[in-house]
């Protein structure tokens, strides 16, 4: 393995660096809490050539896979840049139409699609575990990797329920230990994406411990997601509880300053999780 290497994990037939980087913070998308400035600020820092020369940085530092809904850019990247960067898509499927932004991004070139959280919280809370299953056959269907997301245990709960077979899960995951975390009491379910008062905008994973115990039970590999409770949590912090309590890739948005740092954390975070009690499932 060379120096800038990251370890590396396979879904399906397709080989994946265990950090990903995700994509919010290239479209302006962030939790910003009480800061209301800061979407303007990530849209004024996430110019063509920024976002360009971080995807390259993040090739360079190991990272092979982004996250993201958007694919303007990657195109771009690919053509003129001479990028590998591989792309899983987030995608919104409808009640009314569950295929056209899948197709979309396939036609575009992702190498996988996956239901977003939101979409996966709201069809599970609303009965609607069947339009996963049709999200994930249409995805199979084209012959590129398929997932489904969701900040809520009851997802994955409802979609092992229904028999229904994603190549991974993507599933939110971070301690609950900083100070700004809603506290016990106030935490509910599928709250995520409202924009309650009590979810205190960087609540993502509000029964980790649970979370934990039954991804335990699922052979299907996990991309975790939100480890760092959207910048509450340090990445040492934050890559190692993820790491250590089973998942199996993460995916952290990071600006170009933080790529370095954080593979050299994620490297070591893997090394030293060995002895996690979930098998590495990818």
């Amino acid at each position: 393995m060379s120096d800038n290497a990251l370890p590396v994990g396979k879904i399906g037939n397709v080989t994946i660096s265990r950090l990903m980087i995700g994509g919010n913070q290239f479209s302006g998308w962030s939790h910003s809490r009480d800061l209301k400035y800061l979407r303007d600020l990530f849209k004024a820092y996430a110019t063509e050539k920024n976002i360009l020369a971080t995807l390259r940085l993040a090739e360079e530092n190991g990272v092979n896979t982004i996250i993201t809904s958007d694919s303007s850019y990657l195109r771009k990247y690919w053509k003129d840049w001479g990028g590998q960067m591989q792309w899983i898509a987030q995608v919104h499927p409808k009640t009314d139409d569950v295929t056209s932004d899948i197709k979309r991004a396939i036609d575009a070139g992702a190498i996988g699609a996956y239901v977003q959280g939101g979409v996966g919280d709201s069809f599970v809370k609303g009965g609607r575990v069947d339009l996963l299953g049709k999200a994930v056959e249409f995805i199979k269907s084209n012959r590129v990797l398929a997932g489904i997301g969701g900040h809520s245990l009851e997802v994955p709960k409802a979609v092992e329920k229904a028999g229904i077979q994603p190549d991974f899960y993507m599933k939110t995951l971070h301690y609950d230990q900083y100070w700004s975390a809603t506290p016990k009491e106030q935490r509910v379910e599928f709250n995520v994406d409202s924009n309650g008062p009590q979810d205190h905008d960087n609540m993502w994973s509000i029964t980790p411990e649970k979370d934990i115990e039954f991804m335990r039970t699922v052979a299907r590999p996990w991309i975790a997601f939100k480890v760092l409770a959207a910048g509450a949590i340090h990445p040492r912090a934050g890559f190692k509880y993820a790491f250590d309590n089973g998942a199996d890739f993460i995916c952290v948005g990071m600006f170009d300053f933080q790529i370095r740092e954080n593979a050299v954390i994620a490297k070591d975070a893997v090394a030293r999780a060995q002895s996690r009690q979930r098998p590495w499932r990818a």
